[in-house]
């Protein structure tokens, strides 16, 4: 995730507020060689997420109850959406949505098929972390270890303003539902998650063959939770990446949690 340095190539400097970021990382998640695959011949599972809310628009092609694609979220506590207010996974099977629940989806998983799971946390050696409010480990304890043992792909769309500085392997031993004394709102514990990691800068290279660092995370106003990215190459192929995301950072709105 880290450029080389080099003094070469035209340079821009774009601001994404949340929802434009999303955005940006779903468009690039259906970019991806094996999601392009398994939506040919195999099955896609995404699993409930606010970022994969927008996943599940960009594979449609088509608007979706976002607001309803969340389970645990982070507001101003920790939070999870009631459990009659969610949507159900989205599950594509040779790119057509079907009808399974969670349980049916699990059984069909094979090796070759992909489950997109977003992620809470990114750590600097690029591992994510899911925080679990469930005793049972929600959506990460149903389907991402048996997803492991199978094979299946996973793919962790994820924003670079979730990176922390600590290493999410440590602090999966710190934490936990019955470990926590206190918390704002859920007391919650934390999975390690490994799979294909797509954040902003991932994105950029999927969608415009450009280098993207990550220059800063936050603001005030409009741009509380931003991503700012250093976009580096060839100048037509910044240009053109610079032009289209500040206008997807216009035009896109903010997540919302119903």
């Amino acid at each position: 995730m880290h450029g080389d340095g080099d003094a070469t190539g035209y340079r821009a400097i774009v601001v994404l507020p949340p929802g434009a970021a999303r955005r940006l990382i779903a468009r690039g998640v259906a970019q991806l060689p094996a999601v392009e695959r398994a939506l040919r011949e195999g099955l896609v599972v995404v699993a409930l997420g606010t970022t994969n809310g927008y996943v599940a628009e960009e594979l449609l092609g088509r608007g979706i109850e976002r607001e309803r694609f969340c389970a645990g979220y982070i507001g101003d506590r920790l939070a999870s959406l009631p459990a009659e207010r969610q949507a159900t996974p989205l599950v594509l099977r040779r790119g057509q949505p079907i009808e399974l629940s969670p349980d049916e989806a699990l059984g069909e998983l094979r090796g070759g098929d992909v489950l997109i799971k977003g992620a809470n946390v990114l750590d600097p050696a690029g591992v994510c972390g899911v925080l679990m409010a469930s005793p049972a480990g929600g959506t990460v304890g149903k389907f991402a270890v048996p997803a492991l043992a199978r094979g299946v792909e996973i793919v962790i769309p994820i924003s670079c303003a979730k990176s922390i500085h600590g290493f999410v392997a440590d602090l999966a031993r710190e934490v936990g539902i019955g470990r926590v004394d206190e918390a704002t709102g859920s007391p919650v514990g934390l999975c390690p998650l490994v799979g294909t990691v797509v954040t902003e800068v991932e994105a950029i290279a999927l969608r415009y063959g450009v280098r993207a660092e990550h220059l800063a995370s936050g603001g005030v106003g409009p741009g509380t939770g931003a991503v700012t990215l250093l976009l580096v190459g060839e100048e037509p192929k910044v240009r053109r990446a610079f032009a289209e995301l500040a206008t997807l950072a216009r035009t896109e709105p903010p997540p919302q949690v119903g």
